[in-house]
């Protein structure tokens, strides 16, 4: 997710799309929204913005309590243009983050507290 390189992005994509396990859609939708904010046309971009979004959502509204999907939501609102009017979650998302951190695998803690030097929504009190 850090990275802006569109080859790099698209080669997540790809990974992504051939992956069998349950996170698939939750990390492809993230990967594709993040590929909408690299580049190109802007009809194009907002396709797989949606695209992404739906996605996410999905996996999201199939498993609410995975704190991971609800970080990928999280840095992609925080991270989105305003216009396309996806900060809702942000607050919810940023509570229950805080509230699971702890309980949390530590290469995810390492994730959402490096994020957290820079997010201004998610206030963790631990970085």
């Amino acid at each position: 997710m850090e990275s802006n390189d569109q080859t790099l992005v698209d080669a997540q994509i790809s990974e992504l799309n051939l992956a069998s396990s349950n996170l698939k859609n939750a990390f492809l939708g993230a990967m594709i929204m993040k590929r909408a904010g690299i580049g190109g046309n802007p009809f194009y971009k907002l396709y797989l913005f949606k695209k992404g979004h739906e996605l996410l959502e999905n996996a999201i509204k199939e498993d609410p309590n995975n704190t991971e999907f609800r970080f990928l939501r999280l840095m992609i609102q925080e991270n989105a243009p305003g216009f396309l009017g996806y900060y809702d979650s942000e607050e919810g998302d940023s509570e229950y983050i805080r509230n699971a951190y702890k309980s949390l695998p530590e290469n995810l803690q390492k994730a959402i507290t490096d994020y957290n030097k820079t997010s201004k929504v998610l206030k963790l009190q631990s970085s």
